[in-house]
């Protein structure tokens, strides 16, 4: 009985939409076939087999690679430095860094964006303070090398908040005892750091690279209100490939893309489980 409100949600708002739309990924439905359902045919892989013979999605697919084995790893490290930092180092004002640095998550993307936008043009204000220092600024939003670090960093800027959260609540977690036997062994702070706290924080670890690696596997919001995707796609992602493919009316192109995209969610998290799940 109270199970039946949250199944009735997701059944009417994810189950029944996910096997629609894996119906829909092994057919040729198009915009223009709404008015006639019975023009619809399945195709069976047909849609699959053209997106992995699209240079344009495989260029995307390695656009979001690049997300997830730079965006991943950079977050990480800077929620973890900056959960240390607050669990140990800084005792005055924890509450205030704390929100500080967790703002970032709960601001509102399209504002954030704006603001990066303006930051990164030509004559905004990273260029500005690079002029003050003698350096002539690049065009950061409009170079096909530069775009994309860019775009991750911003990626990393809005996330490393949750990941601070959540090594912070692992880290508070960690017994005080085990910190005290291992000073008395003669551990020094970066000792126990790295033998003891990290070893322990396994499971944290290991959620948070799942969480993160699958929301950058599903990056939209920074490449598509920051950059569009250019310059000339050097920062487009599955998912931006989608939502471009969903707008031109080739639904059952973009609907088995989304499921390609939910097979490498799926097997990353699975690479994961298999690595760290035995050492926690």
């Amino acid at each position: 009985m109270f199970l039946s409100p949250f199944a009735l949600i997701f059944l009417v708002y994810t189950a029944v939409p996910a096997i629609a739309a894996l119906a829909i990924s092994v057919s040729d439905l198009r915009g223009t076939d709404l008015r006639n359902p019975l023009a619809v045919n399945l195709v069976g892989l047909e849609n699959y087999l053209r997106l992995f013979g699209d240079e344009r999605f495989l260029k995307d697919l390695g656009n979001t690679a690049v997300f997830v084995v730079v965006g991943v790893p950079l977050t990480m490290v800077a929620g973890f430095a900056l959960a240390v930092a607050l669990n140990t180092g800084i005792r005055r004002l924890r509450g205030v860094f704390r929100t500080v640095f967790y703002a970032p998550v709960v601001t509102n993307v399209v504002a954030i964006a704006l603001i990066w936008q303006y930051a990164f043009q030509a004559d905004g204000t990273v260029n500005q303070a690079l002029g003050w220092l003698g350096f002539a600024g690049p065009g950061w939003l409009t170079e096909t090398d530069l775009a994309m670090p860019v775009v991750i960093l911003l990626g990393v800027w809005r996330n490393f908040g949750t990941a601070m959260v959540l090594f912070l609540a692992g880290l508070q977690a960690v017994p005080e005892e085990v910190h005290e036997a291992a000073a008395l062994d003669g551990a020094g702070w970066w000792a126990r750091l790295i033998h003891v706290t990290m070893p322990l924080l396994l499971p944290t670890t290991l959620l948070v690279s799942v969480l993160l690696s699958t929301f950058y596997l599903q990056v939209f919001d920074e490449p598509y209100l920051l950059t569009d995707g250019g310059p000339l796609g050097s920062t487009e992602s599955v998912a931006l490939y989608t939502y471009r493919q969903f707008g031109f009316g080739e639904y059952g192109l973009s609907s088995a893309a989304s499921f390609i995209m939910l097979a490498l969610v799926v097997l990353v998290s699975a690479v994961q489980f298999r690595i760290l799940r035995p050492r926690t």
